[in-house]
């Protein structure tokens, strides 16, 4: 396998980022996953301008798109797969020890994983941590995934896919790795950005898509949902059927089957 590192494709074995990267010793990165099918990335260029405004947020330089096209395509080329995890990962490069960003310029690194198609349904649950909705990363899709990590080994303890998180208000925000929406009333509902939730590209598409409706949503609401599912890049649509120690009988319903629909078709017109 190969991927690109700072300029060019190098081997997975042989590829080297120093172990003074900011990126590494305090998590001072962004990074965007994108789905690779035979060759081909879903939604580059709202990946990109993601990426971009989470630098921005970090107060790193702009990236390179060019570059950053030109990586993509060269590891794609150089690693076919039926169906891949793609991902661009920008860090603050080599620093001192500490704090304090070093003057070397940004690190880049593009590499690519292949995966495999999600279930249709899913089970989640709720950890009792919260989303900082005020905090300084609030909205930036960083390398700092360690709080991630922890809330996602718990969930896979208890047999789920996903952890959802509260906000520090006690709103429904988002999970480790993707974003919820729930049925309520015949209403499809997901909570608004101003919850702390990252503005996923999968979400947006599914709001644009479906006629999704954002809203402040209690934590509690997961607990009377006629349905809820998740979306992410790698799950697109995928409906829950278990929250907790809550059974969702007839996963994915009517509305969340309908959404998975509609996204299906209008992606393959991408």
């Amino acid at each position: 396998m190969k991927l690109w590192v700072d300029g060019g494709l190098r081997d997975a074995d042989t590829a080297r980022v120093s172990v003074l990267d900011h990126g590494l010793t305090v998590g001072d990165g962004v990074f965007e996953t994108l789905k690779a099918e035979d060759g081909r990335l879903f939604a580059l260029e709202p990946h990109l301008d993601r990426l971009t405004r989470s630098a921005r947020g970090l107060g790193l330089p702009d990236p390179d798109l060019d570059e950053v096209r030109r990586a993509c395509d060269a590891v794609l080329e150089a690693n076919p797969m039926p169906l891949g995890r793609l991902r661009i990962t920008y860090t603050g490069g080599v620093s001192p020890l500490g704090s304090d960003r070093g003057d070397a310029g940004p690190t880049l690194v593009v590499a690519l994983g292949e995966t495999t198609r999600r279930p249709d349904t899913t089970a989640v649950i709720t950890v009792p941590w919260t989303r900082n909705e005020r905090g300084a990363l609030t909205g930036l899709k960083t390398t700092s995934y360690a709080e991630n990590v922890v809330a996602l080994a718990e969930a896979h303890r208890q047999g789920a896919s996903e952890a959802l998180f509260a906000n520090t208000v006690g709103q429904l925000c988002e999970g480790t790795g993707s974003n919820v929406f729930v049925v309520v009333d015949g209403q499809l509902l997901t909570p608004p950005v101003a919850s702390g939730c990252l503005a996923g590209i999968t979400r947006a598409l599914t709001v644009e898509w479906t006629g999704a409706r954002e809203a402040d949503l209690p934590m509690d609401v997961l607990e009377t949902a006629d349905e809820v599912f998740l979306t992410s890049t790698l799950r697109d649509v995928q409906a829950v059927h278990r929250v907790d120690g809550r059974d969702l009988p007839g996963a994915p319903g009517p509305v969340t089957a309908k959404a998975m629909r509609i996204f299906a078709e209008r992606a393959a017109q991408m």
